[in-house]
């Protein structure tokens, strides 16, 4: 599967139990404001319980999100060894926190973002 647009990606984390993922971008955002790659890899990483396993997830996410994000999702050596450490240390801590993170329509002005910027990079090479 691979998705086309934000809105289907907001469609598959509303099929997701998205609430922990919501605050593991919480926290990504908190330790990473300027980063928005690294905070929207926290928040679709989760849509492994639709997709399958990260690699469904990140090819899923990889045309919309771009490079980085799919690489982060993935956890692989593309992305740096800190930035995959503080995703998996953030959603290890997402399990036990109890906080509000807000509420997913929230993160879709980020998810635009990041696509349109992935989309302009694309439309370069």
């Amino acid at each position: 599967m691979e998705l086309r647009s934000v809105e289907e990606l907001m469609d598959l984390l509303y099929a997701c139990r998205h609430q922990r993922a919501l605050r593991t971008a919480a926290l990504l955002r908190r330790a990473r404001p300027a980063d928005k790659e690294l905070q929207v890899a926290g928040l679709v990483h989760g849509v492994e319980e639709l997709l399958g396993p990260a690699d469904g997830a990140a090819h899923a996410v990889r045309h919309l999100l771009g490079e980085r994000v799919y690489h982060l999702v993935r956890g692989d050596g593309a992305a740096t060894d800190e930035d995959v450490l503080r995703l998996r240390q953030a959603d290890e801590e997402s399990r036990t926190a109890s906080f509000d993170a807000g509420v997913l329509e929230d993160w879709r002005t980020v998810l635009e973002l990041v696509a349109a910027r992935n989309s302009r990079l694309g439309a370069v090479d």
